[in-house]
């Protein structure tokens, strides 16, 4: 009897113990369920899902260049996922996930005893993709020693609600479109882009079952990183799909047999194509959402909301022009240290170097601190492991900071902007010559002299101000106020020898091009570059003749259209509109083209025939005989003082493309003119890209573009001698004292000379 009570007191306190556990386990289910250890979204929350989204950059036809986001994340819907991509991760990470609500019980089972009794994480705990995609969405916390019970639980509710909500197919795009990957990517059409650079609809087999392997350590099984390591793991999907008859034996050997190969892009801001431009975009768009509100009232968010921007940067193009500037600039970049040699005056030239130090974040941070000069450079000599920049790739070297400094003031830099001249649209947009270690972009932001690439500025208001084309102008020297003297950079320096307007553009002659401007008018020649398009503030002086004014490449290849656009000038323009994910308008931008002309029909046939002889017979003849171009090519070369700074304008009749060459710090400059000038730093850019676009075909319309043939009326105009010399009497009996320019038009200032001094042309020296 007493066996019998003690045994029914056993039972019963076992049937409490259970009783309580259950009702302990109800009570913290319950308390979870209701919140108490964070509040669990809704039904209502869940049926409007919002997830962060990257900003899509497309080029001019669709192509993308970039992306913003916090989290590269880029949705798309359930029709865009390949049926074996489904099938693969079905087998792999959830065999029963069509049978199943949203928690499959066998695996639950296996999380009771495994992950949660025996603490063994490890397991794997038998997630279905419904459970995961509750993780992928709102993430994990630490709740400490119950913290895998509660995320669990928490992420089961979830799923629970999610199955409720949407069908198997919605779930599934909802999995794919959040799901990370390798590298800080979020989706699977960011992954399928930036390992694969294709969307996700055209994966392969081998290419879906690559990114359903990541899925398991995203980090492990990184195909960049660990190639083999990914591969084994591809291997398991395929035979997955086999082992639950998504594939035959057959096909899953076949698809193992297949090499591992990666077309991987990477669209951080930093690389990829046309950072410059991006970051320009960037700007320009956070700046235009300032303005705008979405259905809720709020701002919208460059890195968040998934936003789609439309550029017209030609992707083809802008690749091309990527190259060609790296090639030439390699290049140059070695003939410009060699020039210098050891007295180079990046190493020796004190101020330079200790300006520059001065600008860096280091030595700002250490006068900070309270240190002098003295101990800043002290502490600047210091050496470190550094990473640098070089041609052949990054190095890495035990380096001063003031070692570094030197070793990036030897570099030069450039900037080139293609654009398409009757409407100022942007085809190609390169602002220096790396931007993870030079983010200044020399399109957007630098204003440097232009030299020479003014000079048809000044020409097209002389023939507006009436000045024929066959006026002849002496290549003599001219000392104006001031003392200025400008000089030619050749030889012709003949003072009996006068050449015509064509002649003295095309081969860029300093001092006609001033007599030019001075017969014309210097405020005629800078309403006329107003008119233009040009809107920096120009000096009024005579050596504005020869390019002293800066100005952005933007402004100078705006100007430049005008010569192929009817003489309407075209303000160069990138962004053409902005949409939401979904594809709504939410801003549009248009062609800016000037509405009436700068110049008349006439002027433009001359000025533009002009710029021909530039290419075919003056300075930049390179174009022909260095880089063998054949099609219809005008452009204009340039050159500043002490070759600081490079240019070269090319036109065609559907492009404009401006090129500028030059050190970030002015005070260096190239060693001589053989190395400096336009026709030699910059003008190679231009050549090396029309030479790589006349291999494809899809450039057709550009480089078998042909200019109109000037009109029968022009074509006389211009039908005169390139240069003429004084005649014998003509020679006897002028006078050339040209100390100053009023003197030497004024004929009561004139001085009798000498019969030798008059004959053989010597000039008075004061």
């Amino acid at each position: 009897m007493l066996l019998k009570f003690r045994k029914s007191r056993k039972l019963r306190w076992a049937l409490y113990s259970l009783f309580g556990l259950a009702a302990l386990a109800f009570i913290f289910f319950g308390s979870i369920y209701f919140g108490m250890w964070g509040k669990i979204p809704s039904s209502e929350e869940l049926a409007r899902l919002e997830q962060s989204k990257a900003t899509q950059v497309l080029a001019s036809n669709g192509e993308l260049i970039g992306k913003f986001y916090i989290f590269d994340r880029q949705p798309i819907n359930y029709e865009d996922l390949p049926e074996h991509l489904i099938e693969a991760l079905v087998a792999t990470e959830d065999v029963r996930f069509f049978e199943h609500d949203g928690i499959d019980n066998r695996s639950l089972l296996r999380v009771f005893f495994k992950s949660i009794l025996l603490q063994d994480e490890s397991s794997g705990g038998g997630s279905t993709v419904t459970l995961q995609l509750a993780k992928n969405i709102y993430g994990r916390k630490d709740f400490g020693a119950f913290g895998i019970v509660i995320n669990k639980v928490q992420e089961a509710i979830i799923a629970k609600r999610l199955e409720e909500i949407y069908s198997k197919e919605e779930i599934l795009s909802l999995y794919f479109n959040t799901v990370p990957f390798s590298d800080n990517t979020y989706g699977i059409e960011s992954a399928s882009m930036k390992f694969f650079n294709k969307h996700t609809r055209d994966l392969s087999l081998v290419e879906a079952a690559v990114l359903v392997g990541m899925l398991k350590a995203s980090h492990s099984y990184n195909p960049r990183i660990f190639p083999e390591r990914s591969r084994l793991r591809r291997d398991v999907v395929l035979m997955q799909m086999a082992k639950y008859g998504y594939l035959s034996e057959e096909e899953a050997q076949e698809a193992k047999r297949t090499d591992l190969e990666l077309d991987y892009k990477n669209y951080s801001n930093n690389k990829g194509l046309a950072p410059y431009f991006r970051e320009q975009v960037r700007k320009d768009v956070s700046k235009i959402l300032d303005t705008l509100k979405n259905k809720d009232g709020q701002k919208y968010n460059i890195y968040r909301d998934g936003l789609i921007v439309h550029t017209t940067l030609d992707f083809k193009m802008q690749k091309l022009a990527e190259a060609a500037l790296r090639e030439h600039i390699m290049q140059l970049q070695e003939q410009h240290e060699a020039s210098y040699g050891k007295n180079a005056p990046w190493l020796t030239n004190k101020n330079v170097l200790e300006d520059a130090v001065k600008r860096t974040r280091a030595y700002k941070n250490l006068q900070q601190e309270g240190l002098s000069h003295e101990q800043i450079m002290v502490e600047l000599k210091k050496t470190k492991p550094t990473e640098l920049f070089d041609y052949q790739g990054p190095v890495t070297k035990n380096i001063s900071t003031i070692d570094s400094v030197a070793h990036y003031l030897k570099f030069l830099n450039a900037g080139f902007l293609a654009v398409a001249p009757e409407t100022g649209a942007v085809q190609a947009w390169v602002g220096g010559v790396d931007f993870r270690y030079f983010k200044y972009d020399h399109v957007s932001m630098s204003k440097r002299q232009v030299g020479s690439t003014f000079k048809p500025v000044v020409y097209t208001a002389a023939l507006e101000s009436g000045m024929e084309p066959c006026t002849y102008f002496s290549a003599e020297e001219v000392t104006y106020e001031n003392g200025w003297t400008p000089s030619n950079s050749s030889a012709e320096d003949d003072p009996y020898m006068n050449y015509n307007l064509k002649t003295a553009l095309s081969r860029s002659m300093n001092t006609i091009a001033v007599k030019v401007l001075m017969e014309t008018g210097i405020g005629n020649v800078l309403t006329e570059a107003r008119k233009m398009g040009i809107t920096s503030k120009l000096p009024e002086v005579p050596s504005i003749a020869l390019g002293t004014a800066a100005l952005s490449i933007e402004e100078l290849a705006g100007a430049y259209t005008s010569y192929v656009n009817n003489g309407k000038p075209s303000k160069p323009y990138y962004i053409t509109r902005i949409e939401d994910g979904e594809g709504n308008l939410l801003a549009q931008f248009k062609p800016q083209v000037s509405p009436a002309p700068a110049f008349s029909e006439t002027t433009r046939e001359i000025m533009l025939n002009f710029m021909q002889a530039t290419v075919n017979e003056g300075t930049a003849t390179r174009l022909r005989s260095v880089y063998g171009l054949q099609n219809d090519i005008a452009g204009k070369t340039g050159t500043t003082q002490d070759n600081k700074d490079g240019w070269f304008v090319g036109i065609t009749p559907h492009l404009v493309a401006v090129t500028w060459v030059g050190s970030d710090d002015h005070r260096i400059g190239f060693r001589n003119t053989r190395i400096g000038q336009g026709a030699n730093s910059a003008l190679p850019v231009f050549g090396k890209l029309m030479q790589k676009m006349q291999q494809d075909p899809y450039f057709s319309n550009i480089t078998k573009a042909s200019f109109n043939p000037v009109a029968p009326e022009v074509a006389e105009m211009l039908d005169c001698e390139a240069k003429k010399r004084d005649g014998f009497f003509k020679r006897l009996f002028s006078s050339r004292n040209d100390n100053d320019e009023e003197e030497k038009n004024s004929e009561e200032k004139k001085e009798k000379k000498g019969f030798f001094k008059r004959l053989f042309g010597k000039k008075d020296k004061d």
